[in-house]
């Protein structure tokens, strides 16, 4: 009878151990699709070409927008702009003075109103002719159809000088702005993935300087079944899981961002809640970084 009991108390206990093991391996598959950490990288180019005299950057250094990096060599452009900018005042510098051309023709006119004036008085006198004053009418006439004539054509010459010069005003400001893009700043906030360019050397426009990301927020990509697919939403709240290895696992949690409309095949790397499933949708899932998080590791989901 003892080792009845015995044995029934042993059987028990070889169950609740089973059920243990079983409930534990669970655990480790209790989620429902994993992926790996990504980030939205960013491949930085040189927008002139020069030699590059500074570049004060290193992989893994968080830069801020607007931070200066360093400088591309604009010895040649500035030079250039000092170029254009002297043929502008030697062309500007031809643009006749108006106002002095005019004064001669002004001060005879002048003259002839100062004596028609004097006329008009003697000839209510009867000192002076009509005809006299017909002469004094008919100059003055001519002396502003003169300063009208010559201002016009003052006015011309002086517009065609100005036009001439603004192309050159146009070149200058493009060497202003490629002078503001030999100064290197950071386009925006992030983490300096990959350096590819060094101090003295040769770059030229759209050469690549360096790799960037924001880290702040990291990204997971994963895949779900379409039965899944279902059950999730833009904005909705899930439950992210991150390996650190020697099974150390951090939680976060995360918001899926992006849901794919397509489908595609299981990549060989992911695993999903049916193993069986050849179509998959990807999903994104937006999760705070910690600074534990990094571009590559796995990670897995469990939805809420």
């Amino acid at each position: 009878m003892k080792t009845l009991v015995k044995t029934g108390k042993l059987i028990a206990l070889s169950i609740i151990i089973c059920q243990l093991s079983i409930s534990c391996g669970g655990n480790k598959t209790a989620y429902d699709a994993s992926g790996s950490f990504e980030a939205e990288e960013t491949v930085i180019s040189a927008e002139v070409a020069g030699v590059i005299r500074q570049f004060d950057i290193a992989e893994g250094q968080v830069l801020a927008a607007g931070q200066a990096i360093g400088y591309i060599d604009s010895t040649q452009l500035y030079l250039k702009k000092k170029q254009l900018q002297s043929q502008i005042r030697s062309l500007l510098g031809k643009k006749p003075n108006i106002a002095v051309q005019l004064s001669a023709l002004q001060s005879q006119l002048k003259t002839a109103e100062t004596e028609r004036a004097r006329l008009e008085k003697l000839v209510a006198g009867d000192a002076a002719t009509p005809k006299q004053m017909d002469d004094i009418n008919a100059q003055i006439e001519v002396l502003k159809r003169q300063i009208e004539a010559t201002k016009s054509s003052l006015d011309i010459s002086s517009a065609g000088i100005s036009n001439d010069a603004e192309p050159l005003q146009i070149q200058v400001e493009q060497l202003d702005d490629q002078l503001a893009k030999c100064r290197l700043t950071s386009p925006q906030n992030g983490t300096v993935l990959a350096k590819i360019a060094k101090v003295n050397e040769l770059t030229a426009a759209g050469k690549p300087l360096y790799k960037i990301a924001d880290l702040q927020t990291i990204t997971l990509r994963a895949f779900v079944t379409s039965a899944q697919l279902t059950q999730l939403k833009i904005g909705q709240s899930v439950n992210v899981f991150a390996d650190f290895g020697e099974k150390q696992t951090r939680e976060y949690e995360g918001t899926i961002s992006w849901i794919s409309d397509k489908s595609e095949f299981t990549p060989k790397t992911i695993q999903t809640q049916d193993e069986r499933a050849n179509l998959v949708y990807a999903v994104k899932i937006a999760v705070k970084n910690d600074g534990y998080l990094k571009i590559g590791m796995y990670g897995r989901v469990k939805f809420n």
